[in-house]
């Protein structure tokens, strides 16, 4: 499907890739891995025809329909769902012109409208283009919302699913998951397992990988070679190519060592001089094999703190959330959370369930709307969220911001903290200006350890950081000796550093004696809209009992929510008022249908079309909500 004919790729004066001779076939889901900077980025673009190769071919059939998620929303009027159904243009412009044909008593434009979404099966698109928006976190009362009212995380949610949305057979998609939850990762694995087409994935999520993808294409040193399996069959096959290819290169070099001292020895005697020269002959034809260049591990550290008191953090009956004047918006009732030295503690829970008001909290950033905060004196918080990456000061150097903050301090001690964390020789007086979101995020991760603080608040860390760097952010996590409260979609992170987990939804945040497969499973059965945002209920199950046993005695933590299953009554009436909206539309279709409507003249065929439009929306609303009720059996 996709071939590779001694392609070239140069971005300015670097050359990207080289002499890459490939092929990707109809079907494969190709997990594209490197570290950043080696063109994965430039490669999509070539792919969609934005870059043209420096040498050689790129061969993707003429018929291949791309879909790729658009780098920047516009500030649109557009309600959210429009705007992903508009991912699919042909149905998108059938049901505009059916619209503007009701709207202007053309009947016979009514329709030839009516009958192209008939061709295209189009009158399920905007259940379709919903249950999109619900799989990655968007509650029903949000899909009406202008596309302008949506912050910058969510508005690159928005053009995910317009992309899902898009009729394709090849689906790029590059960092899917950043900016999304640990739900929506796990519902986005789901959905691309089911994806008939041929995919190409740009992730830095190992755990990501390894459940979507069968192929691996590895960017390195200018070239690209693919692998059969998964992240994890990857590593293994190329620590076994890298092992034979050392192997190979010292007995060739040990066969050369040999010949050349024969030659040496002998070149100059008569009675040895033709067998020297056929050694001469024999080691110019000797193929030249590369040693194996060991990439240098990226290890970085989290200095000890200067002191570290046990007790260091405690909330006590919190109420979380905002004040504007006199009003108060309660996000998380009745927190109770004490934090001590070696806790490591991850928050789960969906996009706006609490979890970044209830960091906030914890660092101080938010007054509690009650209850009490307290801290140990020698209490030090290393805060970590997205805004302290964009609080980098554009202009600025990497060591004149280490600078700032370390008064007094000698330039050859800045430069040598900084080269700790890759910022090495004139990296570290280069401006900010030029660096890439991961490089962006590992300084402002630098600058917190300056600090030596006993306690870290981590808020979705890894967002653009490659995979290295996430290897190496949870080794120095897993050292560090204060305490770690974390969020992050990254399970792999999580996995390895964090033994703890906090349940952040339906407006409590509880322990969940569970792990992450144990949270997976809590997914699939809690009784809400998937929106995180829900009443708690006001009882606990034996087993919401069960998940809930507090960390420390000393923690209060509140209720722990209900968990559930799905009224059967509810459910089957649900699935009953789907079946009767899904008859009563098609019958009205079938009428739309008949060119003696529109023969007959008067209202009747607008009167049909508008009540075909009220019951589409009805049947949306009534699908999503089966949905849910699916969800929670």
């Amino acid at each position: 499907m996709i071939a590779f004919r001694d392609f070239a790729l140069r971005r300015g004066e670097r050359l990207l890739l080289s002499n890459v001779d490939l092929t990707m076939h109809a079907g494969w889901r190709v997990g594209v891995i490197g570290r950043n900077g080696t063109g994965k980025s430039s490669l999509f673009a070539a792919i969609q025809g934005e870059v043209e190769a420096d040498r050689g071919d790129l061969d993707i059939p003429n018929r291949v329909r791309i879909a790729s998620v658009a780098q920047e929303t516009p500030s649109l009027p557009d309600p959210a769902l429009d705007f992903v159904l508009s991912g699919d243009a042909a149905v998108h412009a059938a049901i505009q012109a059916e619209a503007n044909a009701f709207a202007n008593e053309d009947w016979e434009a009514v329709a030839e409208a009516h009958h192209r979404l008939e061709e295209l099966n189009g009158y399920d698109a905007a259940a379709r283009a919903g249950k999109l928006l619900h799989g990655l976190g968007f509650s029903a009362d949000t899909h009406q919302r202008a596309v302008s009212e949506f912050s910058g995380g969510w508005r690159v949610r928005l053009n995910l699913a317009r992309a899902l949305m898009t009729p394709s057979d090849l689906l790029l998609l590059d960092e899917p998951t950043n900016h999304l939850d640990l739900d929506a990762v796990l519902w986005l694995e789901q959905w691309l397992l089911k994806y008939p087409g041929t995919l190409l994935l740009i992730s830095h999520d190992r755990e990501f990988l390894d459940e979507v993808t069968t192929h691996t294409l590895h960017l390195h040193g200018g070239g690209a070679k693919i692998y059969t399996g998964d992240y994890t069959a990857f590593e293994r096959q190329r620590a076994e190519h890298l092992r034979l290819q050392q192997i190979t290169h010292e007995k060739v070099q040990a066969e050369r060592a040999h010949l050349q001292s024969f030659i040496d020895r002998f070149s100059a005697s008569a009675a040895k001089a033709k067998q020297a020269q056929s050694r001469v002959k024999r080691l110019a034809k000797m193929a030249n094999t590369e040693a194996v260049r060991v990439e240098r591990a990226l290890h970085i550290e989290f200095p000890a703190p200067g002191r570290l008191p046990h007790a260091l953090l405690r909330v006590t009956h919190a109420d979380c959330g905002y004040r504007n004047g006199d009003e108060t918006t309660t996000i998380l009732h009745d927190v109770g959370f004490i934090l001590e030295a070696g806790d490591r503690v991850a928050l789960l829970g969906p996009n706006g369930a609490g979890k970044s008001t209830l960091v906030k909290s914890l660092v101080g950033e938010l007054a509690l709307l009650s209850g009490e905060r307290g801290g140990h004196p020698d209490l030090r918080i290393g805060y970590f969220a997205q805004h302290t990456v964009e609080s980098l000061h554009e202009g600025v150097s990497a060591i004149d911001h280490l600078a700032e903050i370390a008064p007094g301090v000698g330039t050859q001690q800045l430069r040598d903290f900084l080269g700790k964390w890759n910022f090495p020789g004139n990296r570290a007086f280069e401006s900010v200006d030029g660096f890439s979101g991961g490089e962006r995020a590992r300084l402002a991760l630098a600058l917190i350890a300056w600090t030596q603080p006993n306690v870290l608040l981590l808020d979705e860390p890894t967002n653009h950081l490659d995979l290295d760097m996430r290897e190496a952010l949870a080794e120095a996590l897993a050292e560090f000796p204060g305490a770690i409260v974390m969020v992050s979609h990254d399970r792999h992170l999580i996995g390895l550093v964090c033994d703890t987990f906090w349940r952040v939804a339906d407006g409590t945040a509880v322990p969940f004696d569970g792990d992450l497969d144990a949270y997976a499973v809590w997914l699939r059965t809690r009784d809400n809209s998937n929106d995180g945002k829900g009443i708690a209920k006001p009882a606990a199950t034996a087993a919401a009992a069960a998940a809930a046993a507090p960390v420390a005695a000393a923690a209060s933590p509140a209720p722990a929510a209900r968990k559930s299953k799905a009224n059967p009554h509810k459910l089957a009436k649900a699935e009953a008022l789907v079946a009767e909206l899904e008859g009563k539309l098609a019958a009205l279709e079938t009428e739309l249908a008949d060119p003696s409507l529109y023969a007959a003249g008067g209202t009747r065929a607008a009167d049909v079309g508008r009540e075909r439009d009220r019951l589409a929306a009805q049947l949306a609303t009534a699908e999503a909500d089966l949905l849910a009720l699916y969800d929670a059996a």
